[in-house]
């Protein structure tokens, strides 16, 4: 999606960076590198260590910064600076919209009853609403968070007509 942002806009990006940070973005929002229990947010941490991950590989280090860069403003409230950066940014944004950011959030629904259930899972589909789209930052993301802002909202509006306002959700 970074990819195809750029494109249409008529941006070059360096493969290296960019997929680099694409692949590695997450990387610390799992074990063993989750450190969010300490209160450290998983794009700090991956950026911070992305380079022991890549040392050896045979990715050009001195694009190591580039790298750090693109993953540490992944996350939509954070300030992208550099191409690869911003196109990721926007990538990952975007997939909070739409009918993928339905499906992101509905996925994460416990069904037995724990956090996030349903209720909670709608209220993050209207706060994504409310605060991604202005954060998208090039002009062909702003134009796909347009349609997938409205897609989002489309399946709002027939969720809560069909459950009573989400009250018998």
């Amino acid at each position: 999606l970074a990819r195809q942002l750029a494109r249409e806009d008529k941006v070059s990006l360096d493969d290296d960076v960019l997929y680099a940070a694409a692949y590695l973005h997450d990387m610390a929002a799992f074990t063993p590198w989750d450190r969010e229990k300490e209160g450290i947010d998983h794009a700090d941490e991956a950026a911070r260590i992305v380079d022991t991950v890549l040392a050896g590989t045979g990715f050009p280090m001195a694009k190591i910064d580039a790298v750090r860069g693109a993953i540490k403003t992944h996350m939509f409230d954070r300030d992208p600076e550099g191409p690869e950066a911003t196109y990721l940014h926007d990538a990952d944004a975007l997939d909070w919209l739409g009918a993928v950011g339905v499906a992101r959030i509905l996925a994460l629904v416990d069904p037995n009853g724990g956090d996030p259930d349903g209720p909670k899972a709608v209220k993050m589909l209207i706060d994504n609403l409310s605060s991604v789209p202005q954060r998208v930052q090039s002009p062909a993301g702003r134009r796909m968070a347009k349609v997938r802002a409205a897609e989002l909202r489309r399946f709002l509006d027939e969720l809560g007509g069909e459950t009573d306002a989400v009250r018998i959700l």
